[in-house]
């Protein structure tokens, strides 16, 4: 996986300054997948190693039974401050730019800084049919998969749309079932979770209904722990649309710890859920956990990973455990499944036990890194479905 990127635009806002980029790794079939995110300091670099995993994603989840059609991989990101009140109107102004991309080329959805409904909003503004249309005419029955797409968008669970809880479902099952490979399952282990908003809230409902502790749960101010185990719901309940947890209430026993802190809180799993590079090689040292899964997009760098897999710590790659929301989409789209959250979640998990499984047993065969595991099934993949579909 080191040929160049296909098409790599870099765009600025003429009204902030700001920079926002579009890198589309590989078209299958014409078409590629991958969110857009906004989050002050995203680069080129940032989302051109994103593109590549959606690629690594996609071939990862190829099923050649399926409905469901494999895609390239691409990803879009802005350098712009989420929370700015300007924020809604430099995604209007980019996603207006990259209009001919979205049309014909890139099918994309939310990602960190940014939720699904301000996408749909602004989609519908500047005149396009869906931010996914460029996959339309993959479709057999493009009225049928777009309607049920749309009521799976509607379910709810506990509160929580269905489109949100899929995502963390998959990280919670690849974490239970690393925890198993690892002989680790049925003992008392303990969660932090970096990180509360979509993927982070989901993941940590999931683990703490399978019965771990989570102890620990942060946000941009900070690190909420208590070692007899969070209150998830209730932090839940309580957190704003970016994932900020209200303060004010908070369960006895809880106790705040500044950011950085989340390295530090004994668990026996890590899960970081929000930012690139946010485990690097200076501060891995920090960590005591068994696993740490990669709930968020290349949280942990390339020389950090390395010197914790040296130290036996093993580290589920992000391509793997946060694959789900984006086959989920698709899994929908195609009719592989209803627009019905049990028959999501049932697959949702068989998937994911499937490919952690296959991964950990590939590395202890080879020896290898799950990372360098996953690359090995996903290239397989690729190479199927370029000689399927050229």
């Amino acid at each position: 996986m080191t040929e160049p990127a296909l098409l790599e635009v870099a765009w600025t806002d003429p009204v902030t300054g700001c920079r926002g980029y579009l890198v589309i790794d590989r078209l299958v079939r014409g078409v590629a997948s991958g969110g857009l995110r906004m989050r002050r300091g995203c680069t080129l670099f940032e989302v051109r190693g994103l593109a590549r995993g959606m690629t690594l994603k996609e071939g990862l989840n190829y099923d050649p039974d399926g409905r469901y059609v494999p895609l390239g991989g691409a990803k879009g990101g802005i350098d712009f401050d989420p929370y700015d009140e300007r924020a809604r109107d430099v995604v209007a102004r980019y996603l207006h730019a990259m209009r001919p991309l979205i049309e014909r080329y890139w099918t994309m959805g939310e990602d960190l800084g940014l939720r699904q409904d301000v996408i749909d909003g602004v989609i519908a503004e500047i005149g396009l049919l869906s931010s996914v249309q460029a996959i339309y005419p993959l479709l057999e029955d493009r009225e049928a998969a777009t309607e049920r797409l749309a009521e799976a968008f509607r379910i709810e669970v506990g509160g929580l749309g269905l489109d949100e809880l899929v995502g963390g479902l998959g990280v919670a099952q690849a974490t239970l079932t690393g925890l198993e490979m690892l002989g680790l399952s049925g003992r008392p282990n303990r969660v932090v979770v970096q990180g509360f908003g979509a993927m982070g809230g989901a993941t940590a409902r999931f683990l703490a209904e399978a019965g771990l502790r989570v102890v620990g749960v942060s946000d941009v101010r900070g690190v909420v722990v208590n070692p007899a185990g969070l209150d998830v719901e209730n932090l839940l309940r309580h957190r704003d649309r970016f994932g900020g947890i209200d303060r004010d209430n908070l369960k006895p026993g809880d106790r705040l710890l500044p950011p950085e802190a989340w390295l530090e809180v004994p668990a026996e799993v890590l899960v970081p859920a929000a930012i690139s590079y946010c485990v690097d090689s200076d501060n891995q040292a920090k960590i005591d956990a068994k696993l740490i899964v990669e709930a968020a997009n290349m949280p942990v760098t390339a020389d950090a990973e390395e010197l914790l897999d040296a130290r036996g710590i093993r580290v589920v790659p992000d391509f793997v455990a946060n694959s789900a929301t984006n086959s989920w989409w698709w899994w929908t789209l195609f009719g592989d499944v209803g627009a019905d959250a049990d028959e999501a979640f049932g697959k949702v998990r068989a998937r994911m036990r499937e490919l952690v499984t296959r991964m950990f047993e590939l590395a202890t065969l080879d020896g290898l890194s799950l990372r360098a595991a996953a690359l090995q099934l996903s290239e397989k993949n690729l190479k199927a479905i370029q000689a399927r579909f050229g």
